[in-house]
């Protein structure tokens, strides 16, 4: 005999652009109810923040500095035979010993972490009332005193990243000046990003895009 499996859906509400609830949008109960997992978060934070790092710092070593390799002293009768050459690290403008390579900082997580982080992450944003779902948002001009405007009629608090499906050009241009606003496609929202603002805007169709993700 089968059971039927019924999924759970947890319900957040919507509101349009004058912050009217305008519906609801359904979230399964097993991303919501995902508990926070600090250390897999930090990780996947770490990784982030470590690939942002270019690693294109670079010291010459003895081998690379431009120096004649020629003997210094002569053998006999000055007490310094063994200096070596110009090249040598003891040397004024000789090569550095240990100093800093050229090398990647990237860290390899597995996807299962990865995809963990950001739903622990996410749900613990719903848990501290960090998400609000717009049914739309829908910008006729790109001026940044509208948009200014528009975010103030939800009594935000700082730090706010807005999660589009496709940035539009006047989203983009009128954000820009804003430096507590942050502008993201689903595609592009990541642990840190979630973490770092406070409130976090998706657009319905967003939303449902992103929690896509957890499903594969």
């Amino acid at each position: 005999m089968q059971l039927n499996k019924r999924a759970f859906m947890a319900k957040l509400k919507t509101v349009d652009q004058k912050n009217k609830a305008s519906g609801n949008v359904e979230i399964d109960d097993s991303i919501t109810d995902t508990p926070y997992h600090k250390h897999v978060v930090s990780e996947v934070v770490r990784q982030f923040l470590a690939s942002k790092q270019q690693g294109t710092h670079s010291t010459k070593n003895r081998s690379e500095v431009a120096y004649s390799t020629r003997k210094l002293y002569r053998q006999k009768g000055t007490g310094s035979a063994r200096s070596g050459s110009a090249k040598s690290p003891l040397r004024r403008h000789g090569g550095t010993i240990f100093g800093p390579q050229f090398r990647s900082h990237s860290i390899r997580l597995n996807k299962k972490t990865r995809l963990l982080a950001a739903k622990s992450a996410f749900a613990e944003k719903i848990r501290q009332d960090g998400v609000m779902v717009l049914d739309k948002l829908e910008l006729n001009d790109n001026k940044t005193k509208n948009l200014k405007s528009l975010l103030s009629t939800f009594d935000l608090p700082s730090k706010v990243l807005i999660v589009t499906d496709q940035i539009s050009d006047n989203l983009r241009l009128a954000s820009r000046n804003l430096h507590d606003v942050h502008v993201l496609s689903h595609r592009s929202l990541n642990v840190y990003e979630i973490m770092r603002n406070n409130k976090v805007i998706f657009t319905k169709k967003a939303l449902e895009s992103f929690v896509e993700r957890f499903s594969k």
